[in-house]
């Protein structure tokens, strides 16, 4: 009889990219595996993880509203919704074993799975873990984590450090590849500097580039420069001024393998998935954590590596001051960049999707 799995989350993605990676790793071991992804509705894991060949549902769920809490009664009422059609989906698809990557519909689905028998494994991604995964974590059998020292809110004994899985993709081109300098018409003979806001943008980092960027365009450097669809019509705005091959400005890098193959830092938000492709990139990277995040989690991932010096920190309410002086120093250090660059690929967890997918499998 063929292994059925259900893979819970989204949102972003951050917790997209290692659904669809666990799925796949999952698939390479059980090709005839059925597998059921779980996601919240007009969530973008609507539709990506059709576009990645599998069938999902989606939850009316969505997150609390911190600023109004009026608005809360609707988030509870679709909360319960959401429980009752997580309950009926288990039920219906029944499992051998369910996963939660996080995002809204992890909640719900997981609980689901549990209150009905099925073995359950959280993927914690960040190394501060939310209140969600710490409730489902006392049912859960297994807890596949990328930090160390997360018994601080997980049970010791179900802990695997299996780390991130990412997109494999990017693993395919070469440290500095011709064909990648190529593609954005880049001379390789400059120092390349890029500038990702996760998939959404990161509003404080476009807003701290547009005001330094004489500065960034002084300086004998090339930028590739993703503002996310959000904040792409400013920065082009901005950018006129300085019509230049050294600039591209793009809402959306469709060719990230390329872009990190040439980068020589990365100014980054730090979400987990973003700074795992660091890590086993190897990429010095200056990190500004979002403020917008549940427990601020994206400031624990960024000090997890700046305690290790494997990268730097700025404080998103710092950025417009600090940011572009300190970018412009530090890709001017080459001993700083090599030194980053050696620690943070200590920090480095390989194959991730498979040993998850090993830990899955012995629940099975």
């Amino acid at each position: 009889m063929n292994k059925k799995f259900i893979i819970s989350g989204g949102g972003t993605g951050g917790h997209i990219f290692p659904a669809i990676s666990i799925a796949n790793a999952l698939k390479r071991r059980l090709p005839d595996a059925e597998i059921l992804f779980v996601g919240a509705q007009g969530r973008m894991e609507m539709q990506r993880v059709p576009a990645a060949g599998y069938q999902i549902q989606g939850l009316p769920v969505s997150g609390f509203d911190r600023q109004n809490i009026f608005r809360n009664f609707k988030v509870i009422l679709n909360l319960i919704k959401s429980l009752i059609k997580a309950r009926r989906i288990v039920r219906n698809f029944r499992p051998d074993v369910a996963i939660g990557v996080g995002g809204y519909a992890s909640g719900p689905t997981l609980w689901a799975a549990s209150s009905q028998g099925v073995p359950t494994v959280i993927q914690e991604q960040n190394s501060f873990a939310g209140v969600t995964n710490k409730i489902l974590a006392k049912k859960a059998k297994r807890i596949c984590v990328a930090y160390e020292q997360m018994d601080h809110f997980f049970p010791k004994e179900k802990i695997v450090l299996t780390g991130n899985p990412v997109r494999q993709d990017l693993f395919q081109i070469p440290a500095k590849s011709p064909i990648a300098f190529n593609f954005f018409n880049f001379d390789s003979s400059k120092k390349t500097l890029l500038i990702v806001g996760g998939s959404l943008g990161a509003r404080t980092i476009n807003q701290s580039v547009i005001a330094g960027l004489n500065r960034l365009m002084s300086a004998d450097i090339q930028i590739i420069w993703q503002t996310g669809q959000y904040y792409f019509e400013s920065a082009r705005k901005a950018s006129e001024l300085y019509s230049s091959p050294r600039l591209l400005v793009t809402d959306f890098v469709a060719r990230m393998d390329f872009a990190y193959s040439i980068a020589d830092i990365v100014v980054s938000r730090a979400g987990a998935s973003s700074i795992s492709e660091l890590c086993l990139l190897a990429k010095p990277a200056i990190l500004v954590p979002s403020p917008n995040v549940a427990e601020d989690h994206q400031t624990q991932n960024a000090l997890a590596l700046v305690m290790k010096d494997a990268a730097l920190m700025i404080k998103d309410s710092d950025a417009n001051e600090i940011l572009i002086d300190k970018t412009l120093e530090l890709i001017a250090d080459e001993n700083k960049l090599n030194f980053l660059s050696k620690n943070i690929l200590k920090l480095a967890q390989k194959d991730s999707a498979d040993r998850i997918a090993g830990e899955i499998l012995k629940l099975c």
